[in-house]
């Protein structure tokens, strides 16, 4: 399995290597970075930080990577609960998601990795933000 592990860039990926985002966006690497550098623009927030008080940060790590590599097209599985169950309850408002979408544009314009302001595909992070943004109706107003 260690063999693997180390030859995984090589087996994740389309024949030319570029179409895959999570390819594009640099890997697992660069994933484990722009959530590392989300979650501290998270907690940093003022406006919503209050809403991870509770929340076991490694374990909240672990899933966002798992959920970002896995749809931007890596080789990861997310197997955390659903953006319906894990929000029940919690009535997250409209507002509160804008805010954490701000701390993901942050994180990406710290990064530099671009993204469109239209979501049409041109810009790396497009892929990403588009799966943020389809989540929204399991994660606002539940």
């Amino acid at each position: 399995l260690a063999a693997l592990v180390g030859m995984r860039a090589d087996i994740v990926t389309d024949p030319q290597g570029s179409t895959v985002y999570f390819n594009q966006l640099g890997g697992h690497g660069a994933v484990e970075v722009v959530i590392d550098t989300f979650l501290t623009n998270v907690l940093d927030d003022i406006e919503i930080n209050g809403r991870f008080a509770v929340t076991d940060a490694a374990v909240l790590r672990g899933h966002l990577i798992d959920q970002v590599c896995s749809a931007t097209g890596g080789y990861c599985t997310y197997t955390g609960r659903t953006m319906l169950e894990t929000h029940q309850g919690m009535n997250i408002t409209e507002e509160e998601f804008n805010f954490l979408v701000g701390d993901l544009l942050k994180a990406l314009d710290t990064l530099g990795v671009p993204y469109s302001e239209t979501l049409d595909g041109n810009g790396l992070a497009d892929a990403l933000l588009l799966a943020l943004l389809d989540m929204k109706g399991d994660i606002v107003g539940h």
